[in-house]
C-alpha cells in the first residue's frame, strides 16, 4: 500500500475550511468588481524564454518546469538540450505583462483586470509558506501614459475588501520610491545601484530594527557616510497618523530638499495619491505615510503600498503592491505603465486561522431531507427539487435508514435544517421542519415550506425563532 499524503509545501483545507476559504475568494473577488476590474485567466504554464525574460538568479531557481515522460527520456539522451520548454507560472504580473503584449490590439486602455488564480514556485517549504498558492491580483494598465490619480484607485481596493472581511482594524502604508530616491540624492547617493541596495535594506527596517539597518548602510560595503546613515533612518522613521499630518511630512521633506527634481516628483505624486485617497471616501485612520516602506521587487517606480492589521503586526503585510513605469518591455516596443497590488490569500489564509481570526465555515447544504419510508420516496424527492428551484440548498437521503442515525448525519455534516416526511406529515400536507442549532422544531405547510425556510435562514441565531 502507498502511504497517501499531500506533496510538501501544499495547503489542502477539509470541506468547511474550504468554504470558509472560497468565501475570502468571493469577497475579494466582490470587491474587485465593484471597482470596475475585468477577470482574466492565463494558463498555468507558460513558454519557458516567455516566462524568464531574465535567466539565472533567484528566479530561475524557484521556477518549477513542466515535462512529459518523453521530453524526460530525451533530457536523458541529451543533457545538452537545454531547460524543458514550458515553466509553471511563479505569479501572476509576468503572464499579466506576455498577455497585455500579446493581445494589446484587442484590449481598451486603461486595462484595468484582476486576476485569482495558482501560483508555483519551487522553494523550500516552511510554516506558512508554499509551493502552490492563490494570489489575488488587480492591475491598471495605462498605455504611454498613466495618471498617478490611478495609484489611488489600489489602496481603496484594498480598504473595502479588508473593511468587508471583517478581521480587525487594519491600516495602508504608503510611501513613493521617487521620493526616497530623490532623498538621496539630495545626500550625494546618486549611483542607481546603491540606491537600490538602501531601499531594500530600509525596507527592513521593522523586522531588522535601526541599529541593525544603521551598521549595514554604514559598513558592509555600502559605505554610507555616519550623516548620510543618521539622515536616511531619520527619514524612514517617519509615521503619520492623520492626512494633515501626512500632507505637512511631505510639506517638510520638500521643504528641506536642496533642489532634486525627481523628490518634487515623488511628492506631488504622493499628495495627489493622498488626496484622491481621501475624496474616495477612505477613512483617514486607516492609511497612513511610511517612509520605511520600499517594496523589495525593482520594477516599483513610483508609489507603493503594504497592508498590515493593526492588532496583529507580526502577521507582516496582508497585501501590497505598487506603480511601475514599463510592464511589458520584454514583449513589446509599447510602453504600457501601470499600478497593481497582490494579495496572497494561502498565506493570508493560514496566517489568520493561525492566529484564530478565521474559524470554519457553515455547511453550503442548508435542508436535509431524510427517507423515513421508501414507499415516501417520491414524496421527498419533490420536495428537495421544490427547495432548490426556491434557491435553498438542499440534500436528500436516497437509502434511508433510521431516523437518529440520518439526524446524527446532518449535526456532523453541519447542516442546520432536516425536513421531514413521514408517514403523518405526508397525510397531513405538511413537513416537520428540525431546526438543529436551535434545537427546536415547527410544522409548516407543504406549500409553505420554501417562504417559512427563507425566513428563518435571514433570521440571525440568536434571536428567537417567531412562531
Amino acid at each position: 500500500m502507498i502511504k497517501p499524503r499531500t506533496a510538501p509545501g501544499t495547503l489542502e483545507l477539509l470541506p468547511t475550511e474550504q468554504i470558509a476559504f472560497q468565501r475570502m475568494l468571493d469577497v475579494i473577488r466582490s470587491g474587485y468588481e465593484r471597482f470596475g476590474f475585468l477577470p482574466i485567466e492565463t494558463p498555468a504554464y507558460e513558454v519557458t524564454d516567455v516566462l524568464l525574460t531574465k535567466t539565472g538568479g533567484e528566479t530561475e531557481r524557484q521556477v518549477l518546469f513542466v515535462q512529459s515522460t518523453g521530453a524526460l527520456e530525451k533530457a536523458a539522451a541529451n543533457p545538452a538540450a537545454g531547460l524543458p520548454d514550458l515553466a509553471l507560472r511563479f505569479d501572476l504580473t509576468v503572464p499579466l505583462a506576455r498577455y497585455v503584449a500579446e493581445h494589446e490590439h484587442q484590449l481598451t486602455f486603461p486595462f484595468r483586470r484582476y486576476q485569482m488564480q495558482r501560483v508555483y514556485r519551487g522553494e523550500r517549504p516552511q510554516r506558512g509558506r508554499f509551493r502552490e498558492f492563490y494570489q489575488c491580483d488587480i492591475d491598471i494598465i495605462g498605455k504611454d501614459g498613466l495618471s498617478s490619480r490611478h495609484d489611488a484607485e489600489c489602496p481603496a481596493v484594498i480598504h473595502t475588501i479588508f473593511t468587508d472581511l471583517a478581521i480587525g482594524p487594519f491600516t495602508v502604508q504608503l510611501n513613493n520610491r521617487k521620493l526616497m530616491r530623490g532623498y538621496f540624492e539630495d545626500l550625494g547617493l546618486t549611483d542607481a545601484d546603491l540606491q537600490v541596495t538602501v531601499l531594500r535594506e530600509v525596507d527592513k527596517l521593522d523586522k531588522r530594527g535601526a541599529d541593525a539597518i544603521r551598521q549595514t548602510l554604514v559598513g558592509e560595503g555600502l559605505g554610507l557616510s555616519e550623516e548620510a546613515a543618521d539622515a536616511v533612518l531619520a527619514l524612514v522613521a517617519v509615521r503619520s497618523t492623520s492626512h494633515q499630518e501626512a500632507l505637512a511630512h511631505l510639506d517638510r521633506v520638500l521643504g528641506e530638499s536642496r533642489g532634486s527634481e525627481l523628490l518634487a516628483t515623488g511628492v506631488a505624486e504622493l499628495r495627489e495619491v493622498l488626496t484622491v485617497l481621501r475624496d474616495l471616501g477612505v477613512p483617514e485612520s486607516d492609511y497612513a505615510l511610511n517612509f520605511s516602506i520600499a517594496r523589495g521587487l525593482d520594477y516599483y517606480t513610483g508609489t507603493v503600498y503594504e497592508t498590515t492589521l493593526d492588532d496583529h503586526p507580526e502577521i507582516g503585510s496582508v497585501c501590497s503592491g505598487g506603480r511601475y513605469d514599463d510592464l511589458a518591455g520584454q514583449y513589446t516596443k509599447s510602453t504600457l505603465p501601470g499600478v497593481g497590488m497582490s494579495i496572497g490569500l494561502s498565506r493570508l489564509f493560514w496566517q489568520l486561522r493561525e492566529a484564530g481570526l478565521v474559524q470554519t465555515a457553515e455547511s453550503t447544504v442548508q435542508v436535509l431531507v431524510p427517507q423515513l419510508d421508501e414507499a415516501h420516496l417520491p414524496q421527498c424527492l419533490a420536495l428537495a427539487t421544490d427547495l432548490r428551484q426556491g434557491g435553498i440548498n438542499t440534500e436528500v437521503v436516497l437509502d434511508g435508514g433510521k431516523l437518529g442515525k440520518q439526524l446524527k448525519y446532518a449535526d456532523r455534516a453541519g447542516i442546520r435544517f432536516v425536513a421531514i416526511l413521514g408517514e403523518q406529515e405526508v397525510g397531513a400536507g405538511t413537513v416537520t421542519i428540525k431546526d438543529l442549532r436551535r434545537q427546536d422544531q415547527f410544522s409548516v405547510a407543504r406549500d409553505e415550506i420554501v417562504p417559512a425556510l427563507r425566513v428563518e435562514l435571514a433570521q440571525p441565531l440568536d434571536l428567537p425563532r417567531d412562531d
